[in-house]
This record gives structure tokens, C-alpha cells and sequence, in this order.
């Protein structure tokens, strides 16, 4: 894909290039205005893109809060007629008959339980349908209020009913059927309706309540008469189902439509609720999804956003019109401006061409004025004089390696003599049976191989602590007490690529300060590896003499932090070459110039205890590897 690209690209970048810098400063001009504005007009046009849905989406959230107080209160009114019916005593009393009843009992009801369920429907007009149902043989019915059970008893949720032991179960219904088989002015079938049955229960089973609403009544905003283009809204029971007016043209008999809304249903929308975004046939809309847990049926608000975002997207065509009208005009302007100010860049460009032949001592004439070309060519002049520095620099460098290769070719000539001649004296000690100066001389010449063989810089660390040994072995001759020395280094970390020489100084100047001689303890010198940071490690030497007092610790310091700039800091070590300071501060100049700038040396020290040197180095592996897990 990106080997495409930018075959594609190659023409056009070729043409740029071959431009002039007048035709390319004109073309950075309308980059530089056109396209901010385009993407500062499409952020604007986006934010309010972004208000609109969020109007739309606060608008939608609190129509359907509305329509869901209004059926609540539906609820509410179903539920308390259904809860006085089963509450009521003559109702149970009339259900529970073990006669016939006579005429008394038939006025009994009239007056009584029935003009007190007709003022429950006076009062809520909304509740089309109250019945009960028994299964008493001996209750006669009455219509429109007691029906024998076995009427319903095909019907689907029938069972259900029985099995919630006097719970409510609601049931939505596409059609409200004439459970008497008789033509009357009642709703027609083609109206759905909402019912809530509750069993009737005083020990046993005695009959069942249903009290029902269309769902007009329940659901006014679903099935309201005017018509909205922009949304519209619907109610679906537990099974997903769809109830809302057909007649209305967002959804109404779209298919399509009600198809994408039972797929949103089926996911977490359905059953938490929330907002979804979504695009059909190319069109954008908004659906919220409120549940109404107490009947388990979801809300659904769906708003057309097509008409509001047409409006958005056709002023924000003509605002970036507009602004390539005004950038065209700017950029015509512009050029012919530019004519004049690029006439020294030109003279400039020309001077540049014979430095680029070669000619570095060319003088480059003069610019007037002290604006970008003049300040352009001010740096260009300082550009000659540092390539003119470095290359006697480089020059000098050369002669510098071709010396250093001679003198260490030289050495290694002269080492051969040094070689031998230690050999043939240490077997002279072998065979007059002195091996301690054969040990020394062993010691001495392994020492002398470490320093002779100079093939460069790094050396494992394996090499710099065995020449530390030698070194130390060889000292230990001219002191009463020994120097212990002391190794924690871990096995990998024995290859570590380390300075030559880097080690055996720190060393060295304890041997030299640390002690007095007039320690009773015994001389110790440790040295330990650890990791350090990420992809660094720390090594440390310590020894158990003197130490420092807090004074010169400071001032050993600071002459450690400022190795390398070159400078003398203030009450600092002085001159003297037997100054302790001397020999870390050419370790920590080395390690500096080698690793930068970021590590190096310093020492901590406690008088009377210990002085530690701690070296912070890069962590790196000459058998291969690096960073934190070589």
C-alpha cells in the first residue's frame, strides 16, 4: 500500500521540486491559509453537528420520560383497580358461592361490587375492559364483569397466570377480541390493547382479574394523531415485539425499519437502554430506548436526523467556497510580492553553488539588510568557517593515530624483551624455590601484558578485575598488611563492556589514601555490580579506610561533575600530581567522552568507615546483546 502511494506521489513531488521558490512560497500560502480553514470550518461545522445530535438527543430523552410518567400513572391506575378487586370481599365472597345464588345475592353484587368497580372505571375512563373469571360452576356470568374461565383457558398466557400465584403478568395484545362472541359498540379487533390478569387466591384457586386499557389510552404519545416526519415513537414488549401507529411516515410500515430496530433491541440497548446512532438506506437517525421495568416493555424514540444535518453540511460547502474565492485572490497578491523579496535569496543561491564546487575560502557577498536573508547568509558564512575547522580537526586527528599506532607498534617491540626476560627470572625463582617473587613476577607480568596490549578501548570486565588481581597481588608485596580484595560480580555481568584502565585507577587511589597504617582492622577492597536504572549498571568500589572528611567529599565532587568543560572549579584539588582527584578525574573524562554525558563517577564517603566510588556505565555485553536483558 505505501510502495503505491508513493509510486503515485514521485510525478507530483518531481514537479514540485523542479519549481521555483516564488511558485512554491505561493503554494505554501494556500496551503497554509486554505487548509486551516478548511479543517477549522470542518471542526466548527462538526461541533455543531455534535450540539445538534446532543439537542436532539436531550430532546428525545425527556419526551420519552414524559411518556413513560404517563404510563406509569396507567400502571399505577390498572394495578390499584386489579388490587381492589381481589381485596374486595363480596368479590370473593360472590366467586366462592357453594349454591345457586338467588335474586338477593344477584342485588347484593349489583349494588354493591359492581357500582364500585363501575366508579373505578368512572373515574379511569382509560380501562376499557374490567373481568373476572372463575371456574365455579355454580357463579352465574354477568356480563360485561363475570365470565367462566373456561373462555380464556386456550389462551396462551392462561397458564402463566396460575403459576405466578397471585403476581401481575401484563400481555400486550394486537387485537382486542369480544371474549362473548357478539357484536357490540366495544373497541374493534384491529386495536391493541395492554392487559394486566392477577390470580385470585384465598387458599386456593378461585378466579382470575383482568383489567385492560388500549394501548392508545396507555401510550398516548405512541399513538398520537399528529403526524411527525422527524420522529416517532414505539413501544415493545419482552419479546421484542413492536406496537405503534402505522399511519405515522417515519416508521410506520418501513420494514426495513422495524427490522434494524428489533436487531438493536436483541443487544444491551434492549435490556439496560441508552441511545444508539445508526444508518439506514443512507439516511442518519437517533433511537433512545427507555425500559419501563414494572410492565417489561422498552420505550423507543426515533428521530430523523437527515433534514437538520443536509442543512449543516450545505452552509459548510459554501463557507469553504468562499474561503478558496479569498485564498485564490491572496495568492495572486502574494507572487508578485515575492518578486522582490527573493532577489538576494537568488544572489545567495548563486555563492552556494561555487562552495558546493568546492571553493570554501569563496567569499559571499555582502546582503543588506538584517531580515531572514540577511541572517541566512550570516549562518551560511558560519557554516564554512566550522566545515573549515573540522577539517583540520579531522587532519589533526590522523597524525594523532598514525602516532599512537607507532608508538604502540613500538611497545609491543620493546614488551617481547620485557617478556622474557620476566619469564627467565621467574623460573630462576621456581628452581631456587622462592615462589612467592614467582607469583609476584606472574603477577607483575600479567599486568604488563594488560597495559602493552592496547587494541582498544573496551575490555570485558572479566579482563579489568583479573588485571585488578594482578595488580593487587603485586602491591600486597610492599605492605605488611595485605589488601583482601573482595569480588561480587555476577557471571553475566563478566562480560560487560567496560573502559580499559577505567578500574585499576579507582583501585590504585585507594590503595594509595585509604589507609594510614595504623588500622588494626584488616584492608578490604570490594567491588560489586548491579543493575541500574533501565539498561545501565553500577559499579561500585569501596574500601574500609579513612574516609573523607565531608569538606574534600564535596570538593572531589564537584571536580568530578565538572570533568570535561574544561574549567577549575573554585577550592578545588589543587595541581599537585600526588592529588587523589587526578587519576578519577581522567577516568571520569574518559567514561564521558566515550558515553556521554549522562554517566560517569561519584563518591560517597563516611569518615572513619568507608569511601565508595560509584562508576554509572551503559550495560552492554561484548558476546552480544544489551539494554536491561543483556
Amino acid at each position: 500500500m505505501k510502495e503505491r502511494i508513493s509510486s503515485a506521489l514521485e510525478p507530483l513531488l518531481y514537479w514540485i521540486g523542479r519549481r521555483s521558490m516564488q511558485s512554491r512560497l505561493v503554494a505554501a500560502y494556500i496551503a497554509v491559509f486554505l487548509l486551516p480553514s478548511i479543517v477549522v470550518s470542518n471542526y466548527l461545522f462538526n461541533q455543531i453537528h455534535e450540539n445538534y445530535i446532543e439537542d436532539a438527543l436531550r430532546k428525545s430523552q425527556f419526551t420519552i420520560e414524559l411518556e413513560k410518567t404517563q404510563i406509569q400513572k396507567q400502571v399505577d391506575a390498572m394495578e390499584l383497580a386489579a388490587q381492589i378487586s381481589i381485596s374486595n370481599r363480596d368479590v370473593i365472597d360472590y366467586l366462592t358461592l357453594d349454591r345457586e345464588p338467588g335474586t338477593s345475592d344477584l342485588i347484593d353484587w349489583n349494588r354493591g361490587a359492581f357500582a364500585d368497580f363501575s366508579l373505578i372505571q368512572f373515574n379511569t375512563p382509560q380501562i376499557v375492559h374490567w373481568r373476572l373469571f372463575t371456574d365455579n360452576p355454580l357463579v352465574n356470568e354477568i356480563w360485561p364483569t363475570v365470565f367462566r374461565e373456561s373462555r380464556i383457558q386456550t389462551e396462551s398466557w392462561y397458564k402463566t397466570v396460575n403459576e405466578l400465584d397471585g403476581g401481575p403478568l401484563w400481555v400486550f395484545q394486537k387485537t382486542d377480541k369480544d371474549i362473548m362472541k357478539r357484536f357490540t359498540s366495544e373497541p374493534t379487533e384491529n386495536e391493541p390493547k395492554i392487559s394486566l390478569f392477577r390470580e385470585i387466591t384465598e387458599g386456593r384457586h378461585i378466579g382470575i382479574v383482568d383489567v385492560e386499557m388500549l394501548l392508545k389510552d396507555f401510550a398516548p404519545r405512541v399513538y398520537t394523531e399528529i403526524t411527525d416526519n422527524e420522529s416517532q415513537m414505539l413501544l415493545a414488549d419482552g419479546r421484542g415485539e413492536l406496537y405503534l401507529d402505522s399511519g405515522q411516515r417515519l416508521v410506520g410500515s418501513d420494514k426495513a425499519m422495524r427490522r434494524k430496530l428489533g436487531e438493536l433491541l436483541q443487544g444491551s440497548l434492549g435490556s439496560k437502554g441508552g441511545e444508539a446512532r445508526f444508518k439506514l438506506q443512507g439516511k442518519s437517525y437517533l433511537v433512545t430506548v427507555l425500559p419501563v421495568e414494572r410492565i417489561d416493555a422498552r420505550l423507543l424514540n426515533v428521530v430523523s436526523l437527515e433534514g437538520a444535518l443536509d442543512n449543516i453540511s450545505r452552509s459548510r460547502r459554501q463557507i469553504i467556497a468562499a474561503n478558496v474565492v479569498l485564498i485564490t485572490l491572496l495568492s495572486v497578491i502574494t507572487y508578485f510580492l515575492n518578486s522582490f523579496i527573493l532577489k538576494n535569496l537568488r544572489r545567495l543561491t548563486e555563492a552556494m553553488k561555487r562552495v558546493r564546487k568546492g571553493e570554501f575560502h569563496t567569499p559571499i557577498p555582502r546582503i543588506q539588510g538584517s531580515g531572514e536573508v540577511g541572517e541566512l547568509a550570516h549562518h551560511f558564512n558560519k557554516l564554512i568557517q566550522t566545515i573549515n575547522e573540522l577539517i583540520a580537526q579531522g587532519i589533526r586527528k590522523q597524525a594523532l593515530t598514525k602516532e599512537a599506532e607507532l608508538r604502540t607498534l613500538h611497545n609491543q617491540i620493546d614488551s617481547h624483551f620485557l617478556y622474557n626476560t620476566l619469564e627467565n627470572i621467574k623460573m630462576l625463582a621456581e628452581m631456587e624455590g622462592q615462589r612467592a617473587i614467582s607469583d609476584a613476577l606472574t603477577s607483575l607480568g600479567g599486568m604488563m601484558r594488560y597495559n602493552f596490549k592496547w587494541s582498544g578501548e573496551y575490555v570485558k570486565l572479566r579482563d579489568e578485575l583479573r588485571h585488578i588481581e594482578n595488580y593487587t597481588e603485586v602491591m600486597n608485596i610492599r605492605f605488611d598488611e595485605s589488601i583482601v580484595l573482595k569480588v561480587e560480580v555476577p557471571e553475566p555481568f563478566l562480560e560487560l563492556e567496560v573502559l580499559k584502565m577505567s578500574l585499576q585507577p579507582i583501585v590504585e587511589n585507594a590503595v594509595k589514601h585509604a589507609w594510614t597504617g595504623e588500622e588494626q582492622e584488616e584492608r578490604e577492597i570490594g567491588i560489586r555490580v548491579t543493575e541500574w536504572g533501565d539498561g545501565d549498571v553500577r559499579i561500585s568500589v569501596t574500601d574500609n579506610g579513612q574516609g573523607l572528611e565531608p569538606e574534600a567529599l564535596a570538593r572531589l565532587n564537584a571536580t568530578l561533575g565538572s570533568a570535561g568543560a574544561r574549567v577549575k572549579v573554585p577550592g578545588s584539588f589543587g595541581p599537585e600530581p600526588k592529588d587523589r582527584g587526578i587519576g578519577l578525574r581522567n577516568v571520569q573524562e574518559r567514561v564521558r567522552m566515550f558515553f556521554g554525558p549522562h554517566y560517569g563517577l561519584e563518591v560517597f564517603s563516611e569518615r572513619g568507615e568507608y569511601t565508595r566510588v560509584v562508576m554509572i556505565i551503559p550495560k552492554a555485553l561484548l558476546t552480544g546483546g544489551g539494554g536491561k536483558d543483556g
